[in-house]
């Protein structure tokens, strides 16, 4: 997380607990020319447009308030979503036994994504189980780690 993402995640997270949300992510980031400053929520059983819409108008005189960024961005909120990324070790440990994709930076055994159940996250790395063999993705390897709906 960039220092701007952490800045307004500091700025967000009693916001959320007031809403009984739960922050998922802050992103900061420009794409095709333009900033964006991403907000993700969670609520159980799921976030609707209200709660997102709600989070939005209760955080935006906040962020004017504290001015972390300077120059225009584009705000978003939403949903984290089924497939979301998981980052944090406490996401990893939240979602032990469910289905991940993990995508890797280079080709490990002539693939670069794999889909099985977690088994365990650290610093050393992932584990997951595909079928019946478990495969250990060094952490440097790891590009990123998603919930996985599967079809059925």
């Amino acid at each position: 997380m960039n220092k701007i993402a952490q800045q307004v995640y500091a700025l967000a997270l009693p916001l959320a607990q007031e809403q009984g949300v739960e922050l998922w992510d802050v992103e900061y980031l420009k794409e095709a020319g333009q900033w964006y400053l991403r907000i993700y929520i969670d609520k159980q059983p799921s976030v609707s447009i209200t709660d997102c819409e709600a989070f939005s108008r209760a955080l935006d005189p906040v962020l004017d308030a504290a001015d972390p960024i300077e120059g225009s961005y584009i705000f978003e909120v939403s949903s984290a979503g089924a497939e979301r990324e998981l980052k944090r070790p406490s996401d990893f440990q939240r979602f032990l036994g469910s289905n991940v994709e993990v995508r890797l930076y280079r080709a490990m055994d002539g693939l670069k994504l794999y889909t099985g159940t977690l088994l365990a996250q650290d610093e050393r790395g992932v584990d997951i189980r595909c079928g019946e063999r478990e495969i250990h993705f060094p952490a440097a390897e790891v590009a990123q780690v998603r919930l996985r709906i599967l079809e059925k």
